[in-house]
């Protein structure tokens, strides 16, 4: 087990019950490690964790809409009384806001749904799991983002990024700002923070055009979670190593 992690180490992964969440939560579960399966749809929420739980994994389902400020504040209460605590969150769930979408032609509304799910959620998650991460001796937040948020590689000559909608793609730079704000404010605490890219995984969010599997793309995840108490904390990775802001 990782130094500081008993074998009762505690995660939450929001949008884990399908795709790239899932596997986090498969691989997570797989390690021994209690597994919230945070979801909004009670079937597909249900469906993941008894498939995990056939798997071996000791996974429970928490209802969570990552928009709704009284749905993440009863996900809080549910993991206290639930498991006790917590040691990892994994903010995995986003959305794209649909395709095409250009700069010229996206609709306001679109750009904040995305955002809302995508950045504004990842904020109410994590301040609110906050006070059990803090209680943890080995805790870890996982923010899933993607290189399209690059700016370095979005301006480097001769690197096509594709055709990635626009507001999905701002609210993965927004992401990772918004994550070197919280590793400067949280500098002080042992909490490690970090962003990861799955690469370009074929999931629902993409129409299944990626060329990696959800398993692949849980990689770089699985691994910022469990990383030791030595580990790197405001950083950017794939699996190939760090990726330019």
């Amino acid at each position: 087990m990782i130094d500081g992690m008993s074998e009762r180490t505690i995660a939450l992964v929001t949008g884990a019950n399908k795709g790239i969440g899932y596997e986090i939560a498969a691989g997570l579960g797989a390690l021994g490690w209690r597994i919230g399966v945070g979801a909004r749809d009670q079937r597909r929420r249900d469906t993941a964790v008894e498939k995990l739980r056939a798997a071996g994994a000791d996974a429970f389902g928490v209802p969570l809409d990552v928009t709704d400020d009284e749905s993440v504040a009863a996900a809080a209460e549910l993991i206290a009384g639930h498991a006790g605590g917590l040691d990892v969150l994994v903010n995995n769930a986003a959305i794209t806001g649909g395709v095409p979408q250009t700069p010229t032609t996206v609709e306001p509304a679109t750009v904040r749904a995305v955002v809302e799910t995508n950045v504004i959620g990842v904020i109410r998650v994590t301040n609110a799991m906050l006070p059990m991460l803090r209680n943890s001796a080995s805790p870890r937040i996982v923010n899933m983002s993607s290189s399209v948020g690059s700016l370095a590689l979005q301006t480097t000559p001769g690197i096509d990024m594709g055709p990635v909608p626009a507001a999905y793609l701002a609210s993965k730079t927004f992401l990772n700002a918004l994550t070197i704000q919280y590793v400067k404010e949280l500098s002080g605490t042992n909490i490690l923070i970090n962003s990861g890219c799955p690469g370009f995984t074929a999931t629902d969010l993409n129409g299944f055009q990626g060329v990696r599997t959800p398993q692949q793309g849980a990689a770089i995840a699985i691994h910022l979670a469990t990383l030791p108490d030595d580990g790197p904390t405001g950083g950017f990775f794939d699996d190939a190593g760090t990726v330019p802001w």
